[in-house]
C-alpha cells in the first residue's frame, strides 16, 4: 500500500510541477488541463498517506508536505471557477432588451451526423449569434436551413476539423474570415449592430490544440493576437469559441490580461464542455469572454448534440456604466514581454 501511495503521489507531484513550467511543449502544457482531477487524486492520496505515515521518518513527512502543497496550489487555480469565489462579471439588471445579445458556440465534431439534434438545440437556445466549428462541406450543406432565420453569415467549411460557420440575426457592419497564424486554421471577426443601434465587435476562434508532436506555439500566438486586437477595439467586444485551452491555464490568463476581457464563469462554475463521453474527465474548453461594458443575463452549458463537446450559451447585456465597477485584467510589463515573444515565434 505504501509503495502505491508513493508512486501515485510522486506522479501527481510531477504533473503539478510540470504545470508551473513556462514552456510550449505539448507534454508540459497538457498538465494544464486536469487540475480538478489532479486535485481530487491528491486529496485521496494524501488521506491514504496520513493513514500509513511514519512520523519518525523524514521522507514521509516531506512527502506529506509536498502533497499538501500541490493540493493547495491546484485548488487555488480551480477555486476562482467555483460558486464560492467572487464573481468577475455582474448579473445584468432588468433593462432594455434591445441591448442584449445571445451567443451560442458549438464544436459540432466534424464526423458527427446528428445534425437534427444540433438544429433542435439551436432552436431552443434561439441565439442572435451562432458560431459552429469543425464544420466541413457536409455540415455546410445541412446548415443551409439556418439561412432563412440568420440572414447574415460567414461560411468557411474545411475538411481538417477546423471549418467554421457563423450565423447572425444581427446586421453585419463588417465581416471577415482570417487566417492569423496557420493557413488552414481560420478565425472570424465581425462587427454587428444591436437592435439599439450599438455596434459591437465579435471574434470567433478555434486554434489547434496541444497534441503529441504539436506544441502550443501556434495556439498561444493566435489567442494573443486576437487578445491584442480585442484589447485595441473601441467598441464593446466579445471573443468566443473552442480555444482548446482551459480557463485556468497560464496562456488563457495571459490572453485575458492582453485583451482586458472578463470571464463570466468566474464565481459561477466550471461549465466544463469536453469530453461529453467521459464525465470524470471534463474540462472547460469552450469559452465566451467579453469586455467590462457587458453584464451577464445568463450562462448555460447546453445539452449534448452528439459531439464530443457540449455547446455553450451566453446572454449578455450592454451596460456601459458597468465598466466603472467591473475590473478588467491588466498586463504588467512582464506579461507584455511574454506576449510579444510568443507572437514573434510565429511571425
Amino acid at each position: 500500500m505504501k509503495f502505491v501511495v508513493f508512486a501515485l503521489g510522486l506522479g501527481l507531484i510531477a504533473i503539478t510541477l510540470a504545470s508551473r513550467v513556462r514552456s510550449t511543449h505539448w507534454w508540459i502544457r497538457a498538465a494544464d488541463f486536469p487540475r480538478l482531477q489532479v486535485a481530487v487524486l491528491l486529496a485521496l492520496v494524501g488521506a491514504a498517506h496520513v493513514m500509513t505515515i511514519d512520523r519518525t521518518w523524514a521522507p514521509d513527512i516531506i512527502f506529506g508536505l509536498a502533497l499538501a502543497g500541490c493540493l493547495l496550489y491546484q485548488s487555488s487555480r480551480i477555486f476562482p471557477y467555483t460558486p464560492f469565489a467572487p464573481r468577475e462579471v455582474l448579473d445584468a439588471v432588468a433593462g432594455d432588451g434591445t441591448r442584449t445579445i445571445r451567443v451560442m458556440i458549438s464544436n459540432v465534431l466534424m464526423e458527427n451526423r446528428k445534425v437534427d439534434e444540433f438544429l433542435a438545440v439551436v432552436r431552443e437556445a434561439d441565439p442572435d449569434l451562432l458560431l459552429a466549428v469543425e464544420t466541413d462541406d457536409w455540415w455546410d450543406e445541412k446548415l443551409r436551413v439556418l439561412d432563412a432565420d440568420y440572414p447574415y453569415f460567414i461560411k468557411q467549411p474545411l475538411g481538417n476539423q477546423y471549418g467554421m460557420h457563423m450565423f447572425s440575426r444581427l446586421q453585419f457592419e463588417s465581416a471577415e474570415s482570417r487566417f492569423l497564424v496557420e493557413d488552414d486554421i481560420p478565425s472570424i471577426r465581425v462587427t454587428v449592430r444591436l437592435p439599439s443601434g450599438d455596434l459591437i465587435d465579435f471574434f470567433g476562434v478555434h486554434p489547434r490544440p496541444p497534441t503529441p508532436h504539436v506544441d502550443t506555439d501556434d495556439r498561444d500566438a493566435e489567442l494573443l493576437i486576437v487578445g491584442r486586437q480585442a484589447g485595441a477595439c473601441k467598441r464593446p467586444t466579445i471573443v468566443a469559441g473552442d480555444l482548446n485551452d482551459v480557463a485556468w491555464s497560464n496562456s488563457t490568463r495571459l490572453f485575458q490580461k492582453t485583451s482586458g476581457l472578463l470571464d463570466p464563469r468566474r464565481g459561477r462554475g466550471l461549465f466544463s464542455t469536453f469530453h461529453v463521453g467521459f464525465p470524470m474527465l471534463r474540462w472547460p474548453l469552450d469559452h465566451v469572454f467579453h469586455d467590462p461594458r457587458f453584464t451577464l443575463v445568463r450562462l448555460r452549458r447546453l445539452r449534448s448534440i452528439g459531439s464530443d463537446h457540449f455547446p455553450v450559451f451566453a446572454e449578455l447585456q450592454l451596460e456601459p456604466a458597468a465598466a466603472d465597477v467591473q475590473v478588467a485584467p491588466k498586463p504588467d510589463p512582464g506579461d507584455i514581454e511574454d506576449a510579444n515573444e510568443q507572437i514573434a515565434k510565429v511571425s
